[in-house]
């Protein structure tokens, strides 16, 4: 007699019908948990340069740049972005797929700056031999990254538009042909949490409710766009949008999903987005920023994520010119 059968953990079955990604700059995570893509920001890159086992990552950045004519403000964004390269290009080494890399965050409200410093990005993992395919460039999802990553997407320089909290943003980002959407379930989820003193749990958290309306929009219409749903707080948001195209999740989150048995239930199908009511809508300049304006929290927590990354770069920057001496 054959023992019986342990039930497959729920990291395990979530793989089977959503694209796991791993939310680090832990090269080690990325090895235990084996996502298919991985996703950094400003401050992973930071906490993952101040860790010994990445230091040389760092160091090695700053080494190349020594001699060469750059001095100042040029030469610490040029160091920057060959540590972002470095990262990308050890991650790529593990995982099969795709990583994500940000703009520089202060580009936020600059089309034509963003599609500078992405191309710039491009070029140098191109120089690398990666991909471009293998490569998402992160752009804030402001009116003006969203045209920046219209002029990308035409050049086959593929986008993931972040900090998206807002219906109006997602449409904004499908219709101008983004590659992928990364909308912040947890953020949302806390500014409901202080703003209403309710501890959401299950299908009623605002940050699901958010995705999955999304998700049956770019369904029912036909969108490319990929959903990711991102910045969780806790297992049961994962599981409620259990089916998204894409989860991007952090180490701590998926060790209790690793940990965790029994059963798990696809929540998102193409066949309830179908069956949806929502109808098709589209988005100019003036009815995107007057939409977008109308949600509190949306605006609130755009802006604000835009600022903390904002600040991890200055961060970065003072941690790279201490080392430049």
């Amino acid at each position: 007699m054959y023992p019986p059968m342990s039930p497959a953990n729920h990291l395990d079955q979530l793989k089977q019908f959503t694209t796991v990604v791993a939310d680090t700059g832990d090269f080690a995570s990325m090895e235990e948990y084996k996502p298919r893509d991985a996703t950094t920001n400003p401050s992973l890159i930071l906490q993952a340069a101040a860790k010994p086992e990445y230091k040389h990552l760092v160091e090695q950045a700053v080494g190349e740049h020594q001699g060469t004519a750059l001095a100042g403000a040029a030469l610490i964004d040029s160091v920057i972005d060959r540590i972002l390269i470095l990262f990308g290009v050890e991650i790529l080494k593990i995982v099969p797929g795709r990583v994500s890399t940000e703009v520089d965050a202060r580009l936020s409200f600059d089309t034509q700056g963003t599609i500078a410093k992405a191309r710039h990005l491009i070029g140098l993992y191109e120089k690398e031999g990666i991909s471009r395919e293998r490569v998402l460039i992160k752009i804030a999802s402001t009116w003006e990254g969203i045209r920046a990553a219209e002029e990308l997407e035409k050049d086959g320089i593929h986008c993931n538009l972040t900090l998206l909290f807002s219906f109006a943003q997602a449409v904004a980002c499908a219709e101008a042909g983004a590659r992928l959407i990364s909308p912040f379930v947890g953020r949302i989820y806390d500014w409901f949490k202080k703003d209403t003193g309710i501890d959401y749990r299950g299908a009623e958290d605002p940050g699901v409710l958010s995705v999955r309306k999304i998700y049956h929009y770019y369904k029912k219409f036909g969108y490319q766009t990929e959903v990711m749903g991102a910045s969780f707080r806790n297992p049961g948001q994962i599981t409620e949008l259990a089916g998204c195209d894409l989860l991007t999740i952090s180490p701590k989150l998926l060790e209790e999903l690793q940990n965790t048995t029994g059963e798990l239930e696809r929540k998102l199908t193409p066949e309830a987005a179908a069956a949806s009511d929502l109808e098709k809508i589209s988005l100019d300049e003036k009815a995107f920023r007057f939409l977008f304006n109308e949600d509190a929290m949306a605006t609130e927590k755009t802006a604000e994520g835009i600022r903390n990354f904002s600040a991890d770069i200055v961060k970065l920057e003072t941690l790279v010119s201490g080392m430049i001496g």
